[in-house]
């Protein structure tokens, strides 16, 4: 990878690690502020509410004074505010500044893929993709150990206040390439709405958009629910719990050393269909083992299949829209995030009337069929010339 994608890896990290580095941090904040462990959560709502939003703004912002301008400025809002974390005196000005720390981060990794989008030739930008997953998976691992590990010896503040430091680093190391990069060579108006609208109207920009949403809400609807369906299964500990879901993230890395192998053996159209295929027989594993141990090479497994799938989806929408890349990405991201949102609670009602193995089963069918459709729309669209 060149030095400025090396550089968005890191900031692709921390932006990972800050999306879940105050999970465990949520039992410490309730005590500090003498307030429930719901309310407190607030800090971790705030941030991902933030994050998903402002997907929308930073895309076109990117479009139209350069996508690396956009991530710096990005970097050092999200390092302010996470600073300013450390100096907070009141559960609502936390949660508010994590607010504004999600709004800077959610910058950082939709235009870094447009980025690469703009850098790196077709034929090589899914390995490259591939390898770039790598670094948020390792964030997105590491977030909740720093997070917890760093509140063992030192106070909550200095948690907010080194985050903050690392993303002020970062941004100081990305500038002289911002600076260097300057605005587009064809500068756009900011008018994210009627960029959105645009976008749209292509069949192929819907297609992939759906796609992503669909899958978003059939895979993370269900996973939201394995740790209680493995608490309640095997009459397991909350820690266990977490060491056997944090094989999903095993999964993603492995995806990430093997891309390269797995595109010569089976090709973008198989990579999508392979990776349903391997949820589908991940999520009916999960649903019929027999013990906790049993079910641990699924949650690796289907982490590997999902960005089978998802890389493809992801490689496909830094393409849709050239023109537009940092829209097109952030849209794609902004879905992702709408599909996973309304999976949640709808998996929450299906797991209430019909119990968690059938919902377990349903994702992983759903899932399947995403991924035969998917894969017979990448076949019309080569045909096509698309």
């Amino acid at each position: 990878m060149s030095r400025p994608i090396l550089l968005l890896a890191v900031a692709a990290f921390v932006s990972g690690a800050n999306l879940r580095v105050a999970d465990p941090l949520v039992p410490k904040l309730a005590e500090s502020f003498s307030t429930g462990v719901s309310a407190a959560a607030g800090v971790v709502t705030a941030f991902t509410l933030a994050y998903g939003l402002f997907q929308l703004v930073h895309g076109p912002l990117g479009d139209s004074i350069g996508k690396l301008r956009v991530m710096v400025v990005g970097l050092n809002l999200a390092g302010l505010a996470c600073v300013a974390c450390a100096f907070a005196a009141t559960l609502p000005a936390l949660i508010a500044l994590r607010f504004l720390a999600g709004a800077g981060a959610a910058a950082i990794i939709p235009l870094s893929f447009a980025y690469i989008g703009d850098n790196v030739p077709y034929e090589r930008r899914q390995a490259t993709l591939g390898r770039f997953i790598g670094a948020i998976m390792l964030g997105q691992v590491f977030g909740p150990l720093l997070g917890g590990a760093l509140s063992e010896f030192v106070d909550w503040h200095e948690v907010f206040a080194i985050l903050g430091a690392i993303f002020f680093l970062v941004g100081l190391l990305l500038w002289p390439q911002a600076r260097r990069a300057g605005a587009p060579a064809r500068k756009t108006a900011f008018s994210p709405l009627r960029r959105y609208v645009r976008l749209l109207r292509d069949p192929w920009v819907r297609t992939v958009v759906i796609t992503v949403a669909l899958e978003g809400f059939a895979f993370y609807g269900a996973f939201a629910y394995l740790g209680a369906y493995l608490k309640q299964r095997f009459e397991i500990g909350y820690l266990l719990v977490g060491a056997i879901i944090a094989g999903f993230s095993i999964g993603g890395a492995l995806y990430s050393l093997m891309v390269r192998w797995l595109l010569r053996r089976l090709g973008e159209r198989g990579l999508a269909l392979g990776g349903g295929a391997v949820m589908l027989l991940c999520f009916a594993g999960i649903a019929w083992a027999p013990s906790w141990p049993a079910s641990v090479p699924s949650l690796v497994l289907i982490g590997l299949g999902f960005y089978m799938l998802h890389n493809t989806l992801q490689t496909r929408a830094t393409e849709m829209a050239p023109r537009a890349r940092g829209s097109a990405v952030s849209f794609f991201a902004f879905c992702l995030f709408l599909g996973q949102a309304a999976g949640v609670a709808a998996f929450g009602v299906g797991v209430e009337r019909y119990g968690y193995a059938r919902m377990l089963l349903a994702a992983g069918l759903g899932i399947m069929l995403l991924s035969v459709w998917f894969r017979w729309q990448l076949t019309r669209n080569a045909r096509s010339g698309g």
